[in-house]
């Protein structure tokens, strides 16, 4: 048995049998399934196939790239489906490192989306359960994003592979998506018209467990930075000279925090001083403060002209000027399709949670051990079909809300994490490399393949998902929350990047 999966006969999945490959009992009797899906599945059940994309996850995770500056993780990826016969587009959407490779012609056109950014602050040695920073300060993959970048590569693969053996009409394509921790590339792409003509739209995400939802989820985000000038002085021969940048970044943040008492509690708010001075004895005549502002789509831009009236204010308080308001990211929340997320949940199913060896069993025991949390092990059952919340309440972001509205989409959350670890934290890079990690992105690269196929070869399937994203959007339709002259920031990450780079590529590993 590979990953959950039984090779079985071309033509039939009896639920009895289901049941004794995954160890679950099924909400409903499994349907056959059938040859082309099949052929997906066998296809990256090959153990060659599970370690050549687990060597890719690994590289990626190494060079644990920032946003928009993912150079050599979207080169390999591209390589990789351009070796498989893919056709690839590149740097699109103003942005170098954004590419769109495809595979077949016509309709249906099926999209999945992929990422491969890393985070700040988080490097980590692999499979280490303690904290031990591979390049003290460097970035770390504390998102999975290594994973879910090559779990789409291979998904779409499969399904190449399945459109050659069983003659499948339509198109399979792969969105590969920078900066999407800093919220930036899939507003960009949809104003490219990138997803013109593409019916529907599979997500993912690495997780600790298995399964999807439907419904609004997530936060509507502005991310901005709000610079101020002012003059500069001898901060004890002349300080009254002198008019204080940084004086009018800390009397801002005064005024947002007062603020919060008055937000709705959907909001979430939080802030970095990115550009306070060089030197305490003279008076900073330029100051930079970045932004984080969450809410939900109906409240998000009124909480921001709020905190923007908070900037200007602290400019008049303190004879500054409010010089700059950079808009770095705008997105949607996340409306995410009930159809398509059903489908999902059916191939989550099918293809069952992944068989864990005692060592990894043993490595997230340690782990939760060293974060306080129960020693449970890697997880062993898929979780059920999530709904929507009674009561929203506010959460992270991800800039794929912006393709849930000009697509039907949702979101896969395939296994690999560690129960009890964090996000956007040490434990989570500690756990992105290795086997455990290659047999979650390998199960979730079969339910995404599967799925895809189901897509092409069942029309009614894809008339379900369509149909529902048709109603909804008549009254939810899109609007950017872009500026109209909005330009993607590539210099965002490029010094900081450029900074570690060096020290970071003797750690770099083989694909």
């Amino acid at each position: 048995m590979q990953l959950g999966i039984r090779r079985i006969g071309a033509f039939a999945l009896l639920a009895g049998s289901l049941l004794a490959i995954t160890g679950y009992a099924q909400e409903n009797p499994a349907p056959p399934v059938s040859p082309e899906k099949q052929c997906v599945l066998d296809w990256l059940s090959r153990p060659e196939v599970v370690e050549k994309f687990g060597k890719i996850s690994d590289a990626i995770w190494s060079y644990a790239e920032l946003g928009l500056q993912e150079y050599r993780s979207s080169e390999l990826l591209i390589k990789t489906l351009e070796a498989e016969g893919f056709t690839v587009e590149k740097g699109l959407a103003g942005m170098p490192t954004c590419f769109v490779a495809s595979y077949g012609s016509g309709k249906p056109v099926v999209g999945i989306l992929a990422e491969y950014d890393a985070l700040p602050m988080l490097s980590q040695k692999a499979r280490t359960p303690k904290q031990e920073p591979l390049v003290a300060g460097a970035p770390g993959h504390g998102c999975g994003h290594n994973l879910m970048g090559t779990a789409v590569s291979a998904a779409a693969i499969a399904v190449k592979e399945a459109m050659e053996q069983h003659q499948i009409k339509g198109t399979i394509k792969v969105f590969g998506s920078p900066a999407e921790e800093i919220l930036i590339s899939r507003p960009h792409m949809v104003r490219a018209g990138l997803f013109e003509g593409v019916d529907v739209v599979i997500n993912n995400h690495t997780s600790s467990g298995f399964t999807t939802s439907y419904g609004v989820n997530g936060s509507a985000v502005y991310s901005v930075v709000y610079t101020f000038t002012g003059k500069t002085a001898h901060s004890a021969g002349g300080p009254w000279d002198g008019r204080s940048a940084l004086d009018a970044v800390e009397l801002m943040n005064v005024a947002t925090n007062y603020l919060r008492e008055h937000l709705h509690f959907t909001h979430r708010m939080h802030y970095v001083i990115t550009d306070g001075g060089e030197a305490p004895n003279v008076v900073p005549d330029r100051a930079s403060v970045w932004y984080f502002l969450r809410n939900t789509d109906e409240r998000l831009e009124e909480m921001y002209e709020r905190v923007l009236n908070c900037a200007k204010g602290a400019a008049l308080a303190t004879g500054t000027e409010l010089s700059e308001v950079r808009v770095i990211g705008a997105i949607h929340q996340a409306h995410e399709n009930k159809g398509l997320a059903e489908l999902l949940y059916q191939n989550i199913q099918l293809v069952g949670m992944p068989q864990w060896t005692e060592d990894e069993h043993q490595f997230a025991k340690a782990l939760q051990k060293e974060l306080g949390k129960a020693e449970k092990g890697m997880p062993t059952e898929v979780g059920k079909l999530g709904k929507p919340a009674v009561v929203y309440t506010g959460g992270p972001s991800s800039d794929h809300g912006d393709v849930t509205l000009v697509a039907p989409t949702a979101t896969l959350r395939f296994p690999g994490g560690v129960p009890g670890t964090a996000g956007h934290h040490w434990s989570t890079v500690a756990c992105g490399f290795g086997s455990s990690a290659s047999k979650g992105l390998n199960a979730g690269a079969k339910v995404m393949a599967a799925t895809a196929v189901e897509l092409m070869t069942q029309p009614e399937s894809l008339e379900k998902t369509r149909k529902e994203f048709e109603e909804y959007s008549k009254a939810h339709p899109y609007k950017s929350f872009l500026p109209p002259d909005n330009e993607p920031p590539l210099d965002i990450y490029e010094d900081l990047m450029g900074r570690f780079r060096p020290a970071m590529e003797k750690h770099y590993v083989n694909p």
